[in-house]
């Protein structure tokens, strides 16, 4: 049986490839599942310090939820629909913005629905110029499930996000930059090594600091400034008594490389 998400351990990077594309890597129940069981591996792996998640095929990053598959619970019932439909979803995104170590989207083509849910969730993005995002769930009767009627209003503006919500209109890869999206556009044949390019940009920096930056910002873009000023002290705190904060001034005094051990 094919899985349907690929793992791959590229030195430090994690790569997870959504691989259903014949269905243009349609997120059925059996990809969300998946997808959280190997982040769960990933988070206890030492050796990972960042993840990078794309598409399989050329046409599509995740044309979104497999209809075919909610649209049965939804006539089994409202209670199966949130259940089985929309608290997976949202649990899988809620987990990629959330994770510990950073999280890179490559989209190598449509992000449709769920597909746009992840990349607004990840905590950076790629985008090939062959990429094309949606918001396309009003054409079906339904608002966004998996987190797209909060994230893009936080990333965009409501106004701007409210356009794309409402009218389910596709959207190139420039207005997903300009909306804040994604980080950057590449060529499409340049996307999986920019994005490694990137990956390994972060990762030649201490990990524990990383998370604690993760954790800082998810945390208090949720917060009041008072907040979020709290939780930014409280992650330094949990830096300091660590040896890769030593490292790194010893390292920056002596002119030299840092070795960080993530300890």
């Amino acid at each position: 049986m094919t899985e349907t998400v690929l793992f791959e351990h590229r030195d430090a990077i994690a790569v997870l490839t959504l691989n259903r594309p014949e269905k243009l890597n349609a997120l059925d129940y059996a990809t969300n599942d998946r997808l959280l069981d190997l982040l769960d591996g990933i988070e206890r792996d030492d050796g990972v310090r960042a993840v990078v998640i794309t598409g399989a095929g050329d046409r599509a990053f995740s044309a979104g939820a497999d209809i075919h598959e909610f649209s049965a619970s939804i006539k089994a019932g409202v209670d199966v629909a949130v259940t089985d439909f929309v608290r997976r979803g949202q649990d899988m995104t809620a987990r990629l913005e959330s994770f510990s170590k950073p999280v890179i989207a490559a989209v190598n083509g449509i992000a449709f629905g769920g597909g746009c849910e992840i990349t607004e969730a990840v905590h950076l993005a790629v985008a090939s110029d062959r990429a094309m995002f949606a918001k396309p769930e009003i054409n079906i009767g339904i608002p966004p499930t998996f987190g797209g009627t909060q994230r893009l209003p936080r990333l965009a503006g409501r106004k701007r996000a409210l356009e794309l919500l409402l009218t389910g209109d596709p959207f190139t890869p420039d207005h997903a930059l300009a909306l804040g999206l994604v980080n950057r556009i590449v060529p499409h044949d340049d996307l999986m090594d920019a994005t490694f390019e990137l990956a390994e940009r972060i990762t030649r920096h201490s990990p524990l600091a990383a998370a604690r930056i993760l954790t800082a910002v998810t945390r208090g873009l949720n917060a009041s400034i008072d907040e979020g000023l709290q939780i930014e002290r409280e992650q330094f705190a949990r830096m300091a008594v660590t040896q890769d904060v030593h490292e790194g001034l010893s390292a920056w005094i002596e002119r030299r490389s840092p070795n960080y051990e993530g300890r």
